[in-house]
């Protein structure tokens, strides 16, 4: 644990602000019942929803350009055990997640992949790689790796490349972990955050650690503001037209999902800089600051309950339901309905988990990794 110190405020609020979304879309009352841009595209396409998961890599590629200034953005022994640690303890956390509560169950059909993971893994090569490769020369990195991965899908796909069931990704994650180890969810063993995936969401981050160093103290002005629009437009623009022919796919993380997502971060991102650091208004944030100082664990503990809340049986007449269905239906719906409930449900998750991350916030106290 470390007390907080001199922060770029705007990124604490953009971490904040992704934290709280995420909590809110992964807790409805009911997924029945989920408001469109609250839900997650079922397979082409980008709904808001779509962009909790790139937001946090391209957050992570910021945070790691301030982690790392202090082994001088080079490769050495300091940076390559923070690296290490860092990515083995987010890929140990997010294993462990997808194992609690249950514990004492059948490993052989354990999924081994999962969000934390692609964030570990992603964190670890792209951070070398933007401590090996010169900054100005990273973008030619992103242009080459997007390309590659394209070309992978493209060619070694089956009839229909950017199907669930043809893609290429689907055959290296059956080749390297197996069926059973893959996630379900789409009607076949498809896990959305495979190992071949990894490889353009590490673009992701990278994107993010070229913007972090746009972001020093000075360069805090409006000009900087500026350009890092402009370039967000730019790759925006380029996502949307690449589209075309290479559809917008999260499941698939494709080079222009890649390219359209990391272009709305930078432009989301780019705002919050303008308020926060540049004009210095940060009073507004606050709420959100209480997320972003100690994300990680709020992410942590949104989880935990949740499957605390799913594993807890309670009596309902004359059946057993979860205290998560019980919850909702006896308080959100009997309140709100069923469609303004299930927010409902969410919104009080998340508030109760800035609750209690607010606890630390108020001591100065940030769980790090």
């Amino acid at each position: 644990m470390a007390k907080s110190s001199g922060r770029l405020v705007s990124l604490d609020i953009f971490r904040g602000i992704t934290v709280a979304f995420m909590i809110i879309v992964n807790n409805p009352g009911s997924w029945e019942f989920v408001y469109s841009p609250l839900k997650y595209s079922k397979w082409n396409g980008c709904t808001p929803a779509d962009l909790v998961f790139p937001f946090f890599l391209f957050i992570a590629g910021i945070s790691a350009y301030y982690s790392l200034k202090k082994y001088g953005h080079e490769i050495n022994g300091g940076s390559m055990t923070r690296i290490f640690r860092r990515t083995v303890t987010i890929f140990a956390t997010g294993l462990f997640l997808t194992i609690f509560p249950y514990f004492i169950r059948d490993y052989s059909t354990l999924r081994i992949m999962g969000v934390l993971q692609r964030i570990a893994l992603a964190y670890g090569i792209g951070a070398i790689i933007c401590l090996t490769i010169k900054r100005e020369y990273l973008w030619i990195i992103i242009a080459a790796l997007l390309l590659i991965y394209w070309g992978l899908l493209a060619f070694f796909g089956g009839n229909d490349p950017y199907s669930p069931e043809g893609n290429f990704a689907l055959k290296a994650d059956v080749a390297l972990f197996g069926k059973n180890h893959l996630y379900k969810g789409f009607g076949i063993p498809f896990d959305p955050e495979g190992i071949l995936g990894t490889i353009p969401a590490v673009c992701t981050l990278i994107v993010g650690y070229f913007v972090g160093g746009m972001t020093v103290k000075r360069s805090a002005n409006g000009k900087t503001v500026l350009k890092i629009i402009l370039l967000g437009t730019a790759a925006t623009g380029l996502g949307y037209i690449w589209n075309i022919i290479f559809p917008i796919n999260k499941p698939l993380w494709t080079s222009s999902y890649v390219l359209y997502t990391a272009g709305i971060a930078m432009c989301f991102f780019s705002l919050i800089f303008l308020i926060a650091d540049v004009l210095k208004f940060q009073v507004w944030g606050t709420f959100f600051r209480v997320f972003g100082t100690n994300a990680l664990f709020s992410c942590f503990l949104s989880v935990i309950f949740t499957k605390m809340l799913l594993f807890i049986h309670v009596q309902s007449g004359t059946d057993k339901v979860t205290l998560y269905g019980w919850f909702y239906e006896k308080v959100c719906v009997a309140v709100a309905g069923n469609l303004k409930g299930s927010l409902m449900f969410g919104i009080i998750v998340m508030l109760l988990i800035w609750g209690v991350t607010l606890v630390f916030y108020r001591k100065k106290i940030m769980i790090r990794l």
